[in-house]
């Protein structure tokens, strides 16, 4: 089988399906395994894969996801006669079913459904730990200038619900909203989580927006993007990430050292 993957996490899932070796081009982005991917052809980015490139290649099947993707290079690969298989999960449970499903794609169901279930049974018992403990109220801030965040219908969102975080801009009408830091200081959230991509937040943004906001340093942190972003082989781990950092926060509360 020829494989393409034009999403970053799903030539990390294409790997740990164990079909890595069929994989004929992925995106510059595709980064995991870091010590697998350098030998496979680079098609172009997320945006703008060489869709020619990828027609030449003949491959079986190409791996998208719509918002990693746009839609008319899927139309000009399908139009071309390649095969898609297109996803975008926004929950665990999303993701689970998306696992099993490229599984049975790649003729791998059996590890798609030891990856979906590990996904399920660690999804259920973090739901079962945060039934307990105080909801935590949580920014997650993934852009700066303008400063983002992300509402309910988001991956990122659905990882720290699960494990009983409060998302004080998931009523957003916007996927992505845009905020003002005196605006974050007003919905006085428990726990700021600047990520890691797409923007690289690190220790000084926090500084900056702890300042500009009012809100006390100790509240914000920077979480690492992939765990909370990435669906696929990820999301077992991704899970328990979520659950640490919501826990730990619950924890604070209680007047426990975090």
């Amino acid at each position: 089988m020829r494989i393409v993957s034009l999403c970053p996490s799903l030539t990390e899932l294409v790997f740990d399906l164990g079909r890595g070796a069929d994989l004929v081009g992925i995106t510059k982005f595709c980064v995991h395994p870091a010590d697998r991917v350098g030998a496979i052809e680079k098609v172009g980015g997320t945006k703008n894969p060489k869709v020619e490139r990828i027609v030449e290649l003949a491959p079986d099947l190409v791996l998208l996801n719509r918002e990693e993707n746009r839609i008319e290079d899927a139309r000009a690969l399908e139009q071309a006669g390649v095969r898609c298989h297109v996803s975008m999960p926004r929950t665990v449970e999303e993701t689970a079913a998306m696992v099993r499903s490229i599984g049975k794609a790649l003729d791998r169901p059996e590890e798609g459904r030891r990856i979906a279930a590990d996904i399920e049974v660690r999804a259920e018992r973090v739901r079962l730990e945060a039934a307990g403990r105080p909801r935590v109220r949580f920014a997650y801030v993934i852009w700066r200038e303008p400063w983002m965040s992300v509402n309910r219908d988001t991956f990122a969102h659905a990882l720290l619900a699960l494990a009983g975080g409060e998302n004080v801009f998931g009523a957003e009408v916007e996927r992505y909203p845009e905020f003002t830091p005196a605006e974050l200081g007003r919905r006085t959230p428990d726990a700021v989580f600047q990520c890691t991509e797409p923007f690289p937040f690190r220790a000084e943004h926090a500084d900056e927006l702890a300042r500009l906001s009012g809100l006390p340093r100790e509240r914000f942190e920077i979480a690492d993007g992939e765990y909370l972003s990435w669906h696929g082989s990820r999301t077992p781990a991704g899970i328990d990430y979520a659950a640490g950092l919501i826990a730990q926060r619950a924890g604070t509360r209680r007047g426990a050292v975090p």
